[in-house]
């Protein structure tokens, strides 16, 4: 039955035979915004990083790029890479259990191992791995199955090890250069545009997450005539940032910025750890607390978090990461208004805490990584609070108006009670509902003065 429907979706998604369609020559705000809609309502994502890597021993290409390792030892990974206990429907099950709305998985890295059965190139799990199978297509069923997850393929343009990418070490020569040697980059052009062909017909995602772009330029890539041939088939698919600025949206790595980006719509992408893929020394794992927070943050400046987890070579996700997907799962389960569909909140400076607004813009949401010592303090809120309640509980709260006073355009300090009996055990999350749309006082206070 579950098979059934599988060939049944692809069917109804692709079609028996896709139609190039037309791709508007300019896209208006309003059609990107309706595009877009999915993922900024989406606000948690989890990242795959799955490949020879995986073993443990190296990180995920870099290792001989920089010179650590030898191409033969890194590639003598590939003898490793059984997926002997890869379980796709529970990798499935437990990204859905922690709260995420999309997942992206590394199709091919830097190192130019695919995980499908690509028809392009040589190096894969099914022609050159222990697997010996597609581990990328029992994903993909699983995440269609499954169904309430977004799907995107990461993809680098990149392939250093291939005889015709001009680039290979980071400390040596490049192989040719691309501007006396215009064919063979041509022809390197043509595998990157066989493979993405491949990708978008056989599985139709919904986000493109590329990788690599900084070697080239945008001509150089003809990173425009990816995107249309991507978009000829695939009209609603949304594509990041590293393209050389032909994407979407914007992708800060490793870091929450520390003001809210320029872009519309953003995510940061994290670690769980210190790596991408699986590292056998690395047990330096981020608390859920400390994520949670790094969540908070994104959401408070209208991104997204796009959390990375990193499989073994066999298929297995260590523990460590498990627990701490599902302790995500638990908080978002119980915060879902405050999380999903949310905007940006307030500037800091207003309030000790993380904020975001409702789509109206009369919730304010709080979140609390910490015990207030008596209450929480609010300033600069013109807007009057009718309702303050504990989200994912019945509690509702009480507070005070300080100097509230009406000869001054400068609103008073609300100071709201929040007992030790409400609190969440990770982050508590308070809902403010106002009289109407947020408005706030920005301003440097006020002195009195009469005019005789």
């Amino acid at each position: 039955m579950r098979l059934f429907f599988i060939l049944l979706t692809a069917l109804l998604v692709t079609g028996p035979m896709v139609r190039a369609q037309a791709v508007p020559e300019a896209e208006s705000e309003s059609d990107k915004a309706a595009r877009m809609a999915w993922f900024a309502d989406a606000k948690l994502g989890i990242f795959i990083h799955w490949g020879i890597y995986s073993r443990g021993d190296w990180s995920e290409s870099w290792s001989f790029h920089n010179g650590r390792v030898s191409m033969a030892d890194y590639f003598a990974q590939e003898a490793d890479f059984t997926a002997a206990d890869y379980d796709p429907a529970e990798w499935v099950r437990l990204i859905r259990q922690s709260g995420a709305k999309y997942t992206v998985i590394t199709t091919k890295h830097h190192d130019g191992f695919a995980l499908w059965d690509t028809k392009a190139g040589d190096v894969s799990a099914v022609k050159s791995s222990a697997a010996r199978r597609d581990v990328l297509t029992p994903f993909v069923d699983e995440v269609r199955w499954q169904g309430g997850l977004k799907l995107g393929l990461y993809y680098s343009l990149i392939d250093w090890p291939r005889e015709d990418y001009p680039n290979v070490f980071r400390a040596g020569p490049a192989r040719y250069d691309i501007h006396k040697e215009p064919g063979r980059w041509a022809h390197f052009l043509a595998f990157n545009s066989a493979q993405l062909r491949e990708l978008n017909d056989t599985y139709h995602p919904d986000l493109y997450w590329f990788d690599g772009d900084w070697e080239f330029s945008s001509e150089e890539w003809d990173a425009p005539g990816i995107v249309s041939m991507l978009r000829s088939t695939n009209p609603q698919v949304v594509i990041n940032s590293r393209i050389q600025g032909n994407g979407d949206y914007d992708t800060p790595e490793l870091g929450v910025p520390v003001m809210q980006p320029a872009s519309r719509w953003w995510e940061t992408c994290m670690t769980i750890n210190d790596s991408w893929g699986f590292r056998k020394q690395d047990t330096d794992f981020k608390s859920a607390q400390t994520i949670l927070c790094m969540l908070a943050d994104c959401m408070s400046k209208g991104g997204n978090l796009l959390l990375d987890i990193g499989p073994r070579a066999d298929g297995t996700i260590p523990q460590e990461e498990v627990d701490i997907l599902k302790e995500l799962g638990r908080w978002t389960s119980k915060h879902a208004e405050a999380v999903y569909g949310t905007r940006a909140g307030i500037p800091a400076g207003h309030v000790q805490g993380y904020t975001t607004l409702n789509k109206a813009g009369d919730i304010l949401y709080v979140y609390l990584p910490y015990a207030p010592n008596e209450s929480l303090e609010l300033k600069g809120l013109k807007s009057r609070i009718r309702r303050v309640r504990v989200v994912g509980t019945d509690a509702d709260l009480q507070w005070k108006l300080y100097n509230d006073i009406d000869w001054s355009e400068v609103p008073g300090v609300y100071y709201i009670q929040v007992p030790a009996d409400v609190l969440d055990e990770r982050m508590t999350v308070l809902a403010l509902e106002l009289d109407g749309p947020l408005r706030l006082y920005r301003g440097s206070g006020q002195v009195i003065s009469f005019n005789e």
